[in-house]
């Protein structure tokens, strides 16, 4: 048994005022003036995406991710001098170095260690993981996860033509969010378990080269990429195994939670997902469609708006069901 054990005590989300539709994601491809026009409501028809956010032009992923934090502290009622630790969990960053951590920890006045977890969309929830296994082991008793995702800075506007808009439309998806969480021991299990499983093969389907050794340098590497068909097949291969052995280790099933969040790429394939794995589409909060995609922001923003409807409360039972690029799926279980 652990030494100790640990509860979410807070959640919360930050979403940019400015939205952009996608109706003006279609004008602003046609004004890149490459002779290239998008046919009308493809975006809409293929993801249901409706509209997502924006962050303003002087903020970066810490703001963002700071942001959430002064709310999550103002909501708990929590001193940021009685944070332990400060975990930046997000596929976005600032810059290269140093971890985003510590520009975020800065916009907090935070003076506690801090460090970066990466893992695409997943890294809120291998974050949770994470400060689970620390304050478990006793290192720790307060531990702040944030999230700062600035996908917005990585579209291509300039589209040349069908075929690159189509490999370009996921990223038009995708919003500016941020999210926070603080996770507290306690003397009753609240985070109940985890389970994740890769299939790292598949790694290819989703990129932003930009940056890394690869690619140091170079615009046409600073864009995501994303082959869908691609994604989908891989996440088909890998399969709900690891939900199923999760929910099994615990003894639990979906049946017994109040809501379950799932990372959501578009509508349509939330709908496919949820029938292949078995999810009750109506205990899942769906945010995609007004919201976009806003990458490891994605499960915290489902669990705000789930508490906020009265879906979930103290007591209940909540599922955070991540799939990630690289690519990675996996679960955390929890009681609120």
């Amino acid at each position: 048994m652990p030494a100790h054990h640990a509860r979410l005590a807070g959640v919360a989300v930050h979403l940019p005022e400015t939205l952009r539709t996608a109706e003006e994601t279609e004008r602003r491809v046609a004004a890149a003036g490459t002779g290239f026009r998008p046919p009308p409501g493809l975006v809409r028809r293929l993801t249901g995406v409706e509209r997502l956010h924006v962050m303003p032009d002087d903020w970066q992923a810490s703001d963002l991710a700071a942001a959430a934090a002064r709310k999550l502290l103002a909501d708990t009622g929590t001193d940021p001098d009685d944070v332990d630790l400060l975990i930046f969990a997000a596929a976005s960053q600032d810059m290269i170095e140093p971890a985003t951590s510590h520009m975020t920890a800065d916009r907090l006045g935070l003076r506690c260690p801090a460090f970066d977890v990466k893992n695409a969309c997943n890294s809120v929830l291998n974050a949770l993981e994470t400060a689970h296994a620390l304050i478990a082991q006793g290192g720790y008793r307060r531990i702040l996860v944030a999230c700062g995702e600035s996908p917005s800075r990585a579209v291509r506007w300039s589209v040349p033509d069908l075929r690159s808009y189509l490999t370009s439309i996921p990223g038009y998806t995708l919003s500016d969010a941020g999210a926070a969480l603080l996770v507290e021991a306690s003397a009753e299990p609240g985070l109940l378990g985890h389970g994740f499983a890769a299939d790292s093969a598949s790694w290819s389907v989703g990129t932003l080269p930009s940056g890394g050794s690869a690619h140091p340098r170079g615009e046409e590497h600073t864009y995501f990429r994303l082959d869908g068909v691609g994604l989908r097949r891989a996440f088909e291969r890998l399969g709900p195994g690891v939900l199923d052995d999760t929910l099994g280790r615990l003894g639990v099933g979906w049946h017994d939670m109040a809501a379950i969040c799932v990372h959501q790429v578009s509508k349509p394939y939330l709908d496919q997902l949820a029938d292949r794995f078995g999810l009750p589409m109506d205990k899942i909060p769906v945010t995609i469609t007004e919201h976009g995609n806003t990458a490891a922001a994605s499960l915290p923003l489902q669990l705000v708006r789930a508490i906020e409807s009265g879906r979930a409360g103290p007591g209940d039972l909540v599922g955070l069901v991540g799939l990630a690029g690289g690519i990675s799926m996996g679960m955390s279980v929890i009681r609120l």
